[in-house]
């Protein structure tokens, strides 16, 4: 799998227009993404120290769990300004 560039994949989440969550949903999100981890890494499927990462910027930064798994594709999408290499 190719490296995040992690800066600029915070720098690229920042600048996106979304309604970012109230602390109060994130620190549920929060929890949420910890409980599917843990469920993750009971099935043998441990995510990476990139992968957690990746999750606690867009958790730092308010994005709200519906908006995850499109930001992580556009990581990969040919043309998107990938900050994968």
């Amino acid at each position: 799998m190719a490296q995040i560039d992690l800066e600029v994949f915070r720098e690229r989440v920042r600048g996106m227009d979304f309604e970012r969550g109230t602390p109060e949903q994130v620190a549920f999100w929060r929890e949420e993404v910890a409980d599917a981890r843990a469920n993750l890494v009971i099935e043998d499927m441990t995510p990476t120290d990139d992968d957690d990462a990746l999750f606690a910027i867009m958790l730092d930064e308010g994005v709200p769990p519906s908006l995850m798994a499109s930001i992580i594709l556009g990581l990969y999408t040919p043309g998107m300004h990938s900050v994968a290499g």
